[in-house]
């Protein structure tokens, strides 16, 4: 399936930020020896959470932090602009495997109902790996809910007939798009940066 991934440090920040706890819960799980369906759950999560960071968009520049003449030839970075001649934010139609993206729902859906039994009160801890705990469920949610975020139709055909090239284009978006375009940025704006109301108007100038 295709999504529609931004060129957006808060993204990817937030989306490498689930490898420390995926190989943690693994490793202890592992250490347990006891080769639980929890285990399998989270280390196929683990191996689509690889498989879809090297098909995002760029993840080398953000990871590395090369120069944009760094990038290899094959994901070439490109200027989108709106009729007005405004730069745009870029979106870059990716192709991911519905089957990556499975894993990493069951991963999250495993961390939820773990959470509710901890709440419960049949498993104890304290409060501060609790909140940590809250803080990579909250995380976790928010990136899936970016990577399973319907496209408008229009705008991924539009973008996947220029994106990606064999070289760096610039692409002018048509007006008829552009209203899809800001809906789409609105929602992966609020999706990744609500509740915090300074990291909402500071993520969402990013795309104005």
């Amino acid at each position: 399936m295709y999504v529609l991934v931004p060129d957006d440090p808060v993204f990817f920040s937030k989306f490498q930020s689930l490898e420390e706890p995926l190989l943690r819960h693994l490793y202890r799980l592992h250490s347990e020896g006891l080769g639980s369906d929890d285990e399998r759950i989270i280390s196929d999560a683990y191996d689509s959470w690889v498989q879809v960071l090297l098909k995002l968009p760029l993840w080398s520049w953000w990871h590395t932090g090369e120069t944009s003449a760094d990038l290899s030839a094959d994901r070439p970075r490109y200027a989108l602009y709106n009729a007005r001649g405004d730069q745009l934010t870029s979106l870059y139609p990716t192709e991911l495997a519905a089957a990556d993206l499975g894993h990493l729902t069951a991963c999250l859906d495993l961390f939820v109902e773990a959470g509710r039994v901890r709440r419960g009160g049949r498993e104890r801890m304290c409060a501060k790996p609790s909140q940590g705990e809250q803080g990579l469920i909250d995380v976790f949610r928010r990136v899936m809910d970016v990577l399973l975020l319907p496209p408008p139709e229009g705008l991924l055909d539009t973008l996947r007939h220029v994106v990606p090239q064999e070289v760096a284009v610039s692409v002018t978006l048509p007006e008829e798009r552009e209203a899809e375009y800001w809906e789409f940025c609105e929602e992966i704006v609020t999706i990744l940066s609500s509740g915090d109301s300074f990291a909402f108007r500071s993520h969402r100038a990013m795309y104005i």
